[in-house]
């Protein structure tokens, strides 16, 4: 972190703690530069990033004043979904929201695309240009069930950073960590199943589910602590749960980082009632706390967890190189990925690995969660100041991806066709349950550029919310009137 850019989070802490209030005039440049030894320049840089991010305005021959702001929402409730096993829906919005993708018009505010614009992965576009140009006949042919040897050596030595101790055996690479998810559920279960999720979770899990003909059990999920393990322990006692699927590191949708005692007593748990825990660590790495949170993975001692992740999140999706450490159910995996997939593709695996071999991998990270937490700040004062009250909204602790909960007559899938006019598309809620709740619910991706595109989309979003948001007041005083 450059000086002014420390400078810069030391005043935007000073502003959030309300040390220096709306509309107060801030310190003049010079006397922060003396107050801090650093040069006016400095601070100059300093006031600037500040004003980009809209916590401050100038005003000519007067200096810098705190900008008036929106009181910062507060962070969503514990969900309450339905307590029972369902079976699960859906998979047309899915597809909607992925064939969306491929429409270049459309601005993409809530996929879960990382940004792939940054100077860190021209190295990754070297190494595969050099590999073409060997013309290397092992990259084209087939290469072991479990993965290319190199790789999974690599990515033994990553997961030390989150408590790991590894070895490459114990490692199959996987077509992204969608595979890996799979091959772990119809690893530890059969048709007919119960598996325990986190309301909301990833979409992609909960259409695996749906295809396997497994049901789900939603769990209430609180948006800063992780799932209930409360209500988890009366699911266990009331259902025979064969697993229980988490994203405890930077959670997609909510953001959140369970505490390390919390991850302890979900396995303590898992362990009394024999049952598995299939762990999405997808955007662990991505988190902006140092060093990384430790997985489930890392405290067990009897091989019930199922670690998934890859490096679609943290270097380019379209490389389709994810991995699972699964642990007592190895066997089972490689069985379920070889009548799958078979082999992975065998060139991508080269590429990540020589990459993280010349140290190319680690400087990258950094660098992505720097952008991301920065791109985080700006985008959540852009959603303050372009969105009307009574809204909830995640504190991401990592990667790009926030949570916004709106009153619950709100719905959001008819807002997302609003929203096809005017070239954007977002995530709803409902995407992420089980039984189709969380319709008054968005995932936006602050990993996009914060350029003057994607802050006239928040503008318009908002907009377009604040107009359904006065829609359904008045669709409710008309029914209220009715019934009077």
């Amino acid at each position: 972190m450059t000086r002014y850019q420390h400078l810069a989070c030391l005043l935007s802490d000073r502003i959030e703690q309300g040390l220096y209030r709306s509309g107060e005039r801030l310190p003049s440049v010079r006397t922060l530069s003396i107050e801090h030894g650093v040069s006016i320049s400095t601070v100059q840089q300093a006031y600037h990033l500040l004003e980009e991010k809209q916590l401050i305005v100038p005003q000519p021959r007067s200096g810098y004043f705190v900008a008036t702001r929106k009181a910062t929402p507060p962070v969503p409730a514990m969900t309450r979904p339905v307590q029972r096993p369902v079976e699960i829906t859906q998979w047309e919005s899915v597809l909607e929201l992925l064939s969306s993708r491929i429409n270049g018009d459309v601005l993409q505010l809530g996929s879960g695309m990382p940004d792939l614009t940054q100077p860190t992965l021209k190295p990754l576009w070297k190494i595969m240009g050099r590999m073409a140009q060997k013309q290397d006949m092992d990259q084209l042919n087939y290469d072991s069930l479990l993965g290319v040897a190199a790789l999974r050596e690599q990515i033994a030595r990553l997961t030390i950073d989150s408590g790991c101790q590894l070895t490459a055996e114990e490692i199959v690479i996987t077509t992204g960590c969608h595979e890996a998810l799979s091959v772990s559920i119809r690893a530890v279960c059969e048709p007919g199943d119960i598996i325990a999720v986190e309301s909301p979770a990833f979409h992609g899990t909960m259409q695996t589910l749906r295809g396997l003909g497994i049901r789900a059990i939603e769990i209430p999920t609180d948006a800063v602590s992780g799932i209930s393990l409360e209500a988890l322990e009366l699911a266990f006692e009331q259902w025979p749960i064969k697993a229980v699927v988490v994203v405890p590191n930077c959670n997609n949708p909510l953001g959140f980082i369970m505490p390390e005692a919390r991850k302890r007593a979900l396995l303590t748990l898992a362990q009394r009632f024999d049952a598995a825990i299939i762990e999405d660590d997808v955007y662990g790495e991505l988190a902006w706390e140092y060093p990384r949170p430790i997985t489930i993975k890392s405290l067990d001692m009897d091989g019930r967890v199922l670690l998934c992740s890859s490096f679609s999140k943290t270097l380019a999706p379209g490389l389709r190189v994810g991995w699972v450490a699964p642990g007592r159910y190895r066997d089972r995996v490689l069985h379920m990925k070889y009548i799958g997939t078979g082999s992975t593709a065998t060139q991508p695996q080269y590429a990540v690995a020589e990459f993280i071999r010349q140290g190319h991998y680690l400087p990258h990270l950094r660098r992505m969660r720097q952008v991301y937490q920065r791109n985080y700040e700006t985008f959540s004062c852009w959603v303050r100041h372009y969105f009307p009250c009574g809204i909830c909204v995640s504190r991401p602790q990592g990667s790009f991806l926030m949570w916004i909960e709106l009153p619950e007559a709100f719905d959001a899938v008819r807002l997302n066709a609003e929203l096809r006019e005017l070239k954007i598309q977002v995530a709803v809620g409902s995407l992420f349950s089980a039984a189709g709740k969380y319709r008054n619910c968005l995932r936006l991706n602050y990993g996009l550029p914060m350029n003057e595109q994607t802050e006239q989309a928040i503008a318009s979003l908002g907009a377009a919310v604040e107009r359904a948001m006065q829609a359904c007041s008045a669709e409710t005083r008309h029914i209220t009137s009715l019934t009077e």
